[in-house]
């Protein structure tokens, strides 16, 4: 016997019919987005622009090997700036981590140590053939050093450093160490500029840039201690001074960049005495609040 398929079964519950406001309501609901465990995109993006500045120092020895020296150094730079921005955006979004300090370093490394040392070797120092490797090798060398001993300091246990040397370096950091081992390509690029094509060849001399580059191994892992610029106050006096100097500066490099850069690593080795004067003012400071105040007591008078 059929069943009439209009009248109801008597067998199946018949649901409640929803009304079309509801119907609509329920279309229009917003859907929910799953979650997913993982980093957010702002934590990655300080090691993004590590990653930036490490392809700027490879792409630096490869124009270099293509003897393009001036792209090469503008690479450097490229890679300095960059370097000086992704730790001070990690703190800003507090994406800081201990893959990124490391990351950072082993990209510090290739830019500042490898890159610069292959740069000047592509440049002058292979003239005087095996030896000439000797002072790119030890710059290299002593950078590497100077990073390792850098993320030593920042592991947890060591004594930490007093108050009045947080605003200094160890030795001379590594970005510095590599405007100042350039010095003489940053010279003679702005030389050649000029048209002055006889005083290229002094400062492409082995000896000279050999020179450079074993003084400025040595200020890496010394420990002089530089200022780091990051809690930096100037006196109310110096600031107009300081924003011509900024202004004076600025149109130098918009104009004659290769010539700023090379009297910009010039005046970074005029700053290190001041720099050391500066440590020693506020250890000795700091040194005599330590010290007892001793009181002489003088005997009383007979009543």
């Amino acid at each position: 016997m059929s069943r009439d398929p209009l009248r109801p079964d008597p067998m199946r519950p018949e649901l409640p019919r929803q009304g079309p406001i509801r119907r609509l309501r329920r279309r229009f609901r917003p859907r929910t987005r799953p979650r997913f465990d993982g980093l957010s995109f702002n934590r990655l993006i300080p090691n993004l622009m590590t990653m930036l500045g490490l392809c700027a120092g490879l792409v630096a020895i490869r124009a270099a090997m293509e003897d393009r020296f001036a792209m090469a150094a503008a690479l450097i730079v490229a890679a300095a700036v960059i370097d000086g921005l992704d730790g001070r955006l990690a703190r800003l979004l507090k994406a800081t981590s201990r893959f990124g300090a490391e990351f950072d370093s082993l990209s510090d490394f290739l830019c500042f140590g490898v890159a610069p040392a292959l740069i000047l070797y592509l440049w002058t120092m292979q003239d005087a053939r095996g030896i000439g490797f000797v002072p790119c090798l030890l710059f290299a060398v002593c950078m590497a050093l100077r990073l390792a001993r850098f993320n030593a300091t920042i592991d947890v246990g060591l004594t930490p450093k007093p108050a009045y040397a947080y605003n200094f370096f160890t030795g001379v950091p590594a970005p510095a160490g590599a405007a100042v081992a350039l010095f003489p390509l940053f010279a003679g690029l702005a030389i050649n500029d000029w048209g002055q094509g006889a005083w290229v060849h002094l400062l492409r001399n082995p000896i000279l840039v050999g020179l450079v580059l074993t003084v400025t191994a040595g200020l890496l892992v010394s420990t002089l201690p530089t200022w780091s610029f990051k809690n930096f106050k100037i006196p109310r006096a110096a600031v107009l001074p300081v924003l011509l100097g900024a202004g004076l500066f600025l149109a130098l490099l918009l104009s004659e960049p290769w010539a700023a850069l090379a009297a910009l690593g010039l005046l970074y080795i005029g700053m290190l005495p001041f720099s050391v004067r500066s440590y020693q003012r506020l250890k000795r400071e700091a040194e005599s609040l330590l010290e007892p105040v001793v009181v002489s007591e003088t005997p009383r008078p007979p009543a």
